[in-house]
């Protein structure tokens, strides 16, 4: 295994985090490597990635040593490697899809998909934990730890969870994606991203039959609300884009001085939207289920993530209002 195999299989040197030049990657790649003598499918791998992260959730539920022990541990352990191998699956995919020329569609929407079916049930299994193991929290608070009060503790996690999962964690992952396909969009051109953008994904949803495609139907719709939203959060990027379609046509048709002045202003931005993708969250979701304070998660998120996300996309959007209105 050569490092400059490897490479072969990112997006960009540009956008990789480096946890996953060191880390992710190599490992990926030889799940690949494996998937690929195998003929699997990247989309195949990827609904793996999504049974293997899913499942962990069982084992997040349990693991509060408080009062399991070293039982709880090593649940938290199991869960903890359980989410680690669903992520080499996450990267094998797409290395593998890139080794082998297997990109589609929906491999993209379910790459895309991955961490929501893997956190939704781990989140749900947060605030399950906390309705089982809360004494610690009511005695500190001094809350008298009765039924009653327990109840309403568990819900009001519940609806921060989900604000959580749902306000924050699918906006900041779906924003962070939607720059460094940007990215990857001005550095290596439209066939070297996959900048998708609602208008291409509602006329393909519309020409779908209903017929024998129920299910594609209902994945592209899904796909059209994430490209929408990614769009309503970045009005300068879509002014951007308009002007240049109206200037030169054609996307490819953008001379390359733009394109590398506007890789020189967005890489400073790519260490952000890595640290709103994945890492950084099972960094912290480790952390805290290890220390058993599973329930500090959601206010990293909440708070933590969201000033990071909006001051990333309030220096992207000058990026692309300068641009807009000194370089078009």
């Amino acid at each position: 295994m050569s490092k400059e195999n490897i490479q072969s299989t990112y997006k960009s040197n540009d956008t990789e985090e480096w946890l996953d030049r060191v880390w992710t990657r190599p490992i990926g790649y030889h799940w690949a490597l494996l998937f690929q003598r195998l003929n699997v499918h990247p989309n195949t791998v990827t609904i793996l990635s999504m049974i293997i992260g899913a499942s962990s959730a069982f084992f997040f539920a349990h693991g509060s040593y408080r009062t399991e022990g070293m039982n709880g541990l090593l649940l938290n352990a199991v869960a903890i490697l359980l989410l680690a191998w669903a992520n080499f699956y996450d990267s094998a995919d797409g290395q593998l899809a890139r080794m082998t020329g297997k990109k589609t569609q929906l491999g993209r929407i379910l790459d895309g998909a991955a961490s929501e079916v893997w956190f939704i049930p781990i989140y749900l299994s947060l605030v399950y934990r906390f309705y089982v193991h809360h004494d610690m929290e009511f005695q500190y608070l001094g809350i008298e730890n009765n039924v009653q009060n327990m109840w309403i503790a568990t819900l009001v996690l519940l609806i921060i969870a989900l604000y959580s999962g749902f306000g924050c964690h699918s906006r900041q992952c779906g924003l962070a994606d939607y720059y460094r396909q940007i990215h990857l969009f001005f550095l290596k051109g439209e066939a070297g991203s996959e900048l998708d953008n609602s208008v291409q994904q509602q006329r393909l949803y519309d020409e779908t039959p209903w017929k024998g495609n129920f299910l594609w139907k209902a994945f592209l719709k899904t796909y059209v609300n994430y490209t929408r939203g990614q769009e309503v959060q970045t009005p300068e990027f879509q002014r951007l884009m308009k002007k240049l379609r109206k200037r030169y046509g054609a996307t490819e048709n953008i001379p390359q001085a733009f394109r590398d002045r506007f890789r020189v202003l967005s890489l400073p931005l790519m260490k952000w939207a890595n640290i709103l993708t994945f890492n950084t969250r099972a960094i912290v979701l480790y952390a805290v289920c290890l220390v058993d304070l599973p329930w500090l998660y959601f206010f990293f998120e909440v708070f933590i993530m969201t000033a990071l996300c909006l001051y990333m996309r309030r220096k992207h959007e000058n990026i692309c209002k300068q641009l807009c209105d000194t370089e078009i």
